[in-house]
């Protein structure tokens, strides 16, 4: 049986995310890729939406599965999410990409983030209707998504279209935005985890979060990702399936999954 895989994204992003990424691991894994409460093309969300929220929901989801523990990967608040999964015991495995939550609440390493990802909205929801056509020019999708990637150029235009529109649409955005939730200090870890920034990255850089990352996971393998923007999968998807791969050998069923060429 193929290893269970879960793919989790980032805040305003979707399950779509993970388009390029899926068919280059789809062969050697099961993967469950959803898309979280408040996200476009998620489900609803109930009250306020908080991290924790987030993580409980990915529990259910495996328990009506059946799944005690998969391995996950995890860009930005999926990274986070992937974290918590794993101090709650119900990962393999952990590739966390430019995981979010490694930071102090209210300090300049959160709110450039949290900024950032606002103005990126408010960009988003300006465009509206005109996306789709502003975005046939790869050189106005490189400068539209380069908060997100270095070469945004590489979506097509209606994946580009597809971002903004997830953008402007996550209804929890402000909720998740105003968090005063982080990532807690994990020594030792429950599983393998490996946190790996993306060289490039605007939301947060490797030189300030990747810092504090190494002071709460400790045990962790932190490694930097080259030339690629904080949401990887945009501008290397093979990059991040052989990464993904790497972490999941070194878990519990690593050896049954094989390399890529």
């Amino acid at each position: 049986m193929s290893p269970q895989l879960l793919l989790l994204h980032g805040v305003t992003n979707s399950a779509r995310v993970w388009d390029d990424v899926v068919p280059l691991l789809g062969a050697d894994f099961s993967l469950i890729v959803p898309t979280a409460a408040g996200h476009r093309g998620g489900p609803a969300a109930v009250g306020r939406a908080t991290i924790s929220g987030l993580v409980d929901d990915v529990e259910a989801l495996l328990d009506e599965r059946g799944l005690a523990s998969v391995h996950i990967a995890g860009n930005s608040m999926g990274g986070w999410m992937a974290i918590e999964l794993a101090r709650r015991g119900r990962a393999l495995s952990v590739c966390a990409l430019s995981p979010a939550g490694c930071w102090t609440p209210g300090e300049a390493d959160e709110t450039h983030a949290t900024s950032t990802i606002r103005r990126g909205r408010l960009m988003a929801r300006m465009a509206g209707p005109l996306a789709p056509l502003v975005l046939r020019s790869s050189v106005l999708r490189r400068r539209f998504l380069r908060d997100a990637a270095e070469r945004g150029d590489r979506l097509t235009p209606r994946q580009a279209a597809d971002m903004v529109r997830d953008l402007a649409g996550c209804v929890v955005a402000p909720d998740l935005l105003g968090t005063t939730e982080r990532v807690l200090p994990m020594d030792p870890l429950p599983c393998p985890v490996t946190v790996a920034w993306s060289s490039e990255d605007r939301i947060f850089p490797p030189e300030v979060n990747a810092v504090s990352a190494r002071q709460l996971l400790p045990g962790a393998r932190h490694l930097c990702l080259d030339g690629v923007g904080h949401v990887p999968m945009i501008d290397d998807p093979d990059l991040c399936a052989r990464v993904i791969r790497e972490v999941v050998r070194s878990g519990p069923d690593g050896p049954e999954v094989a390399s890529t060429a």
